[in-house]
């Protein structure tokens, strides 16, 4: 079964945080839920969050894919940790996915995983800085070779589908979202 880890700062956007872990985690995919520091995460409303562990412990593991929420400030806490940073970095150069939501696809960009690729965020994030060798996109979901990139909250739910479909396929995601009842 595939393996995801879900990084969390203070100050991320707690829809999107619970959406990709409980998504993912309805399909069968293996979720390690880290923060970034040791101890309860406090999203972007309040919300608290506790974490399966430490990011600091996470990275003893490898993992097929990253998954980024955003809100704010929580997508810059994390483009602030070299060791997000340098994991992206790494996965991207052994050909694992990274994704990312909201403002968090800027943390990508950081890591330098975006040249020459599709993307989207939150408006007023990518699309305001303009990224040379990067093509933004306004679509809610953008899959380019190894990256996914989503829009905000209210596109959480494609977003988490569409890790889904990318880890597991397209039966898995139709498997899942069934029993969501979205249609």
């Amino acid at each position: 079964m595939p393996k995801v880890l879900v990084p969390l700062a203070d100050g991320c956007e707690e829809l999107e945080a619970v959406t990709i872990i409980d998504l993912l985690r309805r399909a069968g995919i293996e979720v390690t839920v880290a923060g970034l520091r040791p101890g309860i995460v406090r999203a972007s409303r309040g919300v608290q969050l506790v974490p399966d562990t430490t990011l600091d412990t996470a990275l003893q593991d490898d993992y097929d894919m990253i998954a980024l929420p955003g809100g704010m400030p929580g997508a810059t806490h994390l483009k602030d940790d070299s060791r997000i940073l340098g994991l992206i970095q790494r996965m991207a150069a052994a050909g694992k996915y990274t994704a990312a939501i909201c403002a968090a696809p800027t943390v990508l960009l950081e890591a330098g995983v975006l040249a020459g690729r599709q993307a989207t965020s939150y408006p007023g994030f990518l699309d305001a800085l303009q990224p040379p060798g990067v093509t933004v996109s306004t679509l809610p979901v953008v899959s380019d070779g190894t990256v996914v990139t989503s829009r905000g909250p209210g596109t959480a739910m494609d977003f988490a589908l569409t890790l889904i479909e990318t880890l597991l396929g397209t039966a898995a995601r139709v498997q899942v979202e069934t029993g969501l009842v979205r249609a």
